[in-house]
């Protein structure tokens, strides 16, 4: 494998990013990148097309794997033609078909028990339902049912629709726990049967590109960001971006009958208990657009104003919300006065809200047994210097902030050079450059506040 060069791929909801490493130890020796259309429905030649614009770095590689968004529908006919737009993860027209699914298939302690998870608008299974119930004669024209890293692994030249666990883990007719589809929770969706791609092993070679290089089976990006950054069993990150996350790597799989958590898999043969939001860096972007600054200037500006932003707070539902499961929530700010109504306070109470949010869900973690030997904080929100100093007194930890990096790209990467090498164990690469973060006080006041405002809330 030594002088081997291997590409990582992320296709996300926003764009194709691609880097090209060195299999041996991972340093990156070219990125490239092209965007997706904005919405929360795609068609998947969209990605294809992006992918196709950063081909000259992809070709040089020697082994190639696909991260990509997930739960997104790719619903196909006999033919192998996609048969509608892929609704994606952040397409929340399905709630009401998730709490029906929920209803009619044993609640929610049963999908816990057999998926792991509790189905949410952003899951696969959810998607379907919709689509049987509004758009019959697409539902009746699927005949297969992928992923988008799935449909991407195949077009790369892949023989066979192949995905892995990770990614067949947020679908909701996966069992991460016995490894099996389970076909009458799609069927029960679809209102038919429809086949679904075989689930590759960790690490496995699926296939070679037009070019000869291996394939890689691919995987979610969440679990990507996971392999990216050598996560072990302990390891907790908080990831900011289009969407929030905070997920750990698990040696058992988790089952919460609340909801909260999800019980995915990872790309690596363990678990990753997984808590999302729809609500993260755009909480940001929205704050600044608010108060007329720059990110960069919001952040001077949080950090100008004293801890709890005055007494204002803000509840940052901005587009609905998946935890808690609010998918007709909006925003909601309270405390406001003319003494408090600064631009200062107004980017703080962004801030610590965002943070806020996400240390809700490392508490949900924390209860499902997750005992964090580390925290990360990752993603485009955690170039925010506001978000850096805030982070240790809210999640109430020192905080890791690991250089920014392409880490969903680079997980896809890293399971490339496994692929190539045909091993039973990921290679081994260097950890990422980080700064260590402390604070020396928590932010017990904010986060109460914070907590009575999520609580008192109505859904819209």
């Amino acid at each position: 494998m030594a002088g081997s060069l291997v590409a990582g791929v992320d296709s996300s909801t926003q764009s194709t990013k691609v880097v090209l490493c060195r299999a041996e130890d991972g340093a990156v020796v070219a990125e490239a990148s092209a965007p997706h259309p904005d919405g929360t429905e795609c068609h998947p030649d969209h990605w294809w097309s992006a992918l196709s614009r950063v081909r000259e770095v992809l070709e040089r590689a020697d082994a190639v794997a696909v991260g990509a968004q997930q739960h997104g529908m790719v619903a196909l006919d006999g033919a192998g033609e996609v048969v509608r737009p892929a609704l994606l993860w952040n397409d929340t027209r399905s709630a009401q078909h998730a709490r029906a699914l929920i209803e009619e298939l044993g609640g929610a302690k049963s999908w816990a028990e057999r998926t792991g998870s509790v189905p949410v608008a952003s899951f696969t299974v959810t998607k379907l339902r919709w689509m049987a119930e509004n758009e019959p004669e697409n539902a009746r024209r699927t005949e297969q049912v992928m992923l988008p890293h799935d449909w991407l692994t195949l077009r790369l030249g892949a023989p066979e629709p192949v995905t892995d666990r990770g990614d067949a883990s947020g679908t909701g007719y996966w069992s991460p726990a016995s490894g099996e589809y389970l076909p009458d929770l799609l069927r029960a969706a679809l209102g038919r049967d429809a086949e679904t791609p075989r689930v590759a092993a960790p690490g496995e070679k699926v296939g070679e590109t037009a070019w000869g290089a291996a394939l890689g089976p691919g995987t979610g990006d969440n679990m990507g960001a996971a392999l990216g950054l050598g996560l072990r069993p302990g390891d907790v990150v908080v990831s900011i971006g289009t969407s929030g996350t905070a997920f750990a790597v698990a040696d058992v799989p988790a089952a919460d009958a609340s909801g909260l958590v999800a019980g995915f898999a990872d790309a690596n043969g363990r678990f990753l208990p997984l808590v999302a939001t729809l609500n993260a860096a755009r909480i940001l972007s929205s704050a600044a657009a608010m108060t007329g600054a720059t990110l960069e200037e919001l952040s001077a500006l949080a950090l100008a104003a004293e801890p709890g932003a005055g007494g204002v707070t803000l509840l940052p539902y901005l587009d609905g919300e998946r935890t808690p499961n609010r998918p007709s929530a909006t925003g909601v700010v309270a405390g406001l006065t003319t003494a408090n109504a600064t631009r200062e306070n107004v980017a703080r109470a962004a801030v610590e809200a965002l943070l806020c949010s996400l240390a809700d869900a490392v508490d949900h973690l924390a209860a499902q047994g997750v005992r964090p030997r580390r925290t990360l904080l990752i993603g485009g929100g955690a170039r925010s210097a506001a978000v850096r100093e805030l982070a240790p007194a809210i999640l109430g930890t020192p905080v890791t902030v690991p250089e920014p990096a392409e880490y969903v790209a680079l997980g896809a990467a890293r399971q490339a050079a496994w692929a190539l090498a045909g091993t039973t164990e990921p290679p081994e690469w260097p950890a990422p450059p980080a700064t260590e973060h402390t604070s020396d006080h928590t932010a017990t006041d904010v986060r109460e506040r914070y907590a009575a405002l999520r609580d008192s809330a109505p859904e819209i």
